[in-house]
């Protein structure tokens, strides 16, 4: 006899087998990952901002799931909204009739973004940058897509061509044609310009790796330049998008930029259905749907599925019920000043950047001897382990989960739900203060768990 599926029982059952299934099925670094820094809990439920191990421990998340957790997890409008779409049984993904949701997302969307007109709807924010490379390649005639160093854009074949992260584009050969430019650099994008095969510059406003934001005047006059060699500005706005940086998108902090085409997802999905948007002018996605013939010439198979477009409109109607945007900014900068007040303090702190609740911890070169002989000894195995070494202890002793900004960096990211008050920002400054005087005092849990990361550091080589 067949047994009825039930999910909790399956999960009461094996869910003790998690590290061992990932091992054994899955990604087999992940685990070994996680066991080597110390981030091998088991978590069993998640509220808002906070998560709760297997032991009850409150543990206060920073992290964000990489910035897809922007109204925190579990929200109750986006939970609601979600049980009402599955209980309409609604006539979904026909292929052959136009539902209302997309429709109606669209239209929320685009009032964010006055100065552009449709929108195309996938399933990742890789997938919404595909869709905008595409678009500007066709719109344009022209094949050449620009981005800055150190960009991430994404890891399909398209994105990867705009990936400034030469670790990640390693031995997936050959890609887009593509060049890079250094953020903020406008004689270089200029060059490239002039040799009139440029179909359009992608940039992320504030670059996720390092948290790097474009400088003052920089996109307005980018955007400028490319439209007098007929080329597009495309916002990258997948993670800085939905309020992070205390704007609803990121490029709207200088004025008068306004991008040919967006991409965003991540908080759109208010945590649970992932959605992907391009957002471009009428023009663009006319060059592109030129004719009957040509309606499907791109297009996804769960794109604009309903679950996904409930959870965008119920996002969007929190956001602007509960203030998201100004909490963020309100915050992010409660945030961002207490920590910045900390750099005359600590020596090995350099710098505290970025906007919103989108802020980069920096570590860097300490004057005093002592200090500077284990910084040293650190940036000889492999620079970013003193980054990670704050990050462990974070987590270890004061359950705050965090993450080093990108490979090889000494920078700490932090990217919490949006919904974050108060008491999570000054916990976490709090925590972060301890961690500090440890690294400072010579602290001997920490410095040994550096000597761990060096060895797992030069095992790797």
């Amino acid at each position: 006899m067949t047994k009825e599926f039930d999910l909790g029982a399956l999960l009461a059952e094996r869910g003790a087998e998690r590290y061992e299934l990932h091992t054994k099925y899955l990604n087999h670094q992940l685990p070994r990952m996680l066991h080597t820094i110390g981030f091998d809990k088991v978590y069993e439920r998640a509220e808002g901002a906070h998560f709760w191990d297997a032991d009850g421990n409150d543990h206060l998340d920073m992290l964000a799931g990489f910035g897809v957790m922007g109204l925190g997890r579990h929200h109750p409008v986006v939970r609601k909204a979600l049980h009402d779409v599955l209980d309409a049984s609604l006539a979904d993904l026909t292929r052959f009739d136009c539902q209302p949701l997309p429709g109606l997302l669209a239209e929320r969307l685009l009032a964010h973004s006055p100065h552009l007109d449709r929108v195309f709807f996938g399933n990742s924010g890789t997938e919404a940058v595909e869709t905008a490379l595409k678009f500007a390649r066709r719109a344009t005639g022209k094949p050449r897509i620009l981005y800055c160093d150190h960009a991430f854009h994404g890891l399909t074949t398209g994105s990867l061509s705009v990936n400034g992260e030469d670790g990640f584009r390693e031995g997936f050969d050959p890609l887009l044609p593509d060049t890079a430019v250094p953020l903020g650099d406008l004689d270089a994008l200029a060059r490239e310009l002039k040799k009139g095969d440029v179909a359009a510059l992608i940039v992320e406003p504030i670059q996720g790796k390092g948290v790097h934001e474009a400088p003052p005047g920089y996109l307005r006059a980018a955007q400028e330049l490319l439209h007098r060699h007929r080329a597009l500005l495309i916002a990258d706005e997948v993670q800085t998008g939905l309020g992070r940086t205390g704007d609803f998108y990121a490029y709207q902090h200088e004025e008068g930029v306004e991008p040919d085409l967006v991409c965003v997802a991540k908080a759109l999905s208010g945590g649970y259905v992932p959605v992907g948007a391009t957002l471009g002018k009428d023009w663009i996605f006319k060059k592109v749907y030129s004719s009957i013939d040509r309606v499907l010439v791109h297009s996804a198979s769960f794109g604009s599925n309903a679950q996904a477009m409930a959870a965008g409109l119920a996002t969007l109607s929190v956001m602007e019920n509960e203030q998201i945007v100004a909490n963020a900014r309100v915050m992010g900068e409660r945030l961002k000043s207490r920590l910045a007040a900390l750099t005359g303090t600590y020596e090995l702190l350099a710098d505290v950047r970025g906007r919103g609740l989108m802020i980069g911890i920096e570590f860097g070169r300490p004057k005093s001897l002592k200090l500077r002989s284990r910084w040293t000894v650190l940036q000889t195995a492999r620079k970013g382990l003193f980054a990670q070494m704050v990050v462990v202890p974070l987590l270890q002793r004061h359950r705050i989960l965090t993450q080093v900004s990108g490979d090889h960096l000494e920078v700490i990211k932090l990217i919490p739900p949006l919904v974050v008050d108060e008491r999570d920002v000054d916990r976490f400054v709090d925590a972060f203060t301890e961690v500090m005087d440890d690294a400072h005092g010579g602290g001997g849990l920490m410095w040994d768990f550096g000597k761990t990361l060096i060895k797992q550091a030069v095992a790797n080589r």
